[in-house]
């Protein structure tokens, strides 16, 4: 349920702001306090990517599945 509850979130409203960037997302795992994504294209190498994480993935990620998620990166070079 929560994988599911954490694509539609990153299906409709993450992947879209970050392909109008050059960027990709994929959902790679979920648990009850974890999210786990990787970021590509030009989110790979952006110096603003702490910035994409902690300002729009996982604020919409929390609101969605809970306070307590946190989410990780992963890079794909």
């Amino acid at each position: 349920m929560l994988h599911n509850q954490a694509e539609e979130v990153i299906r409709d409203l993450i992947r879209p702001l970050v392909e109008a960037d050059g960027g990709s997302i994929e959902l790679l795992e979920v648990t009850r306090e974890r999210v786990v994504v990787r970021l590509g294209g030009t989110c790979a190498g952006c110096p603003g990517k702490p910035y994409t994480l902690s300002r729009m993935i996982e604020p919409a990620l929390r609101k969605a599945l809970g306070m307590a998620i946190r989410v990780e990166a992963r890079f794909a070079s």
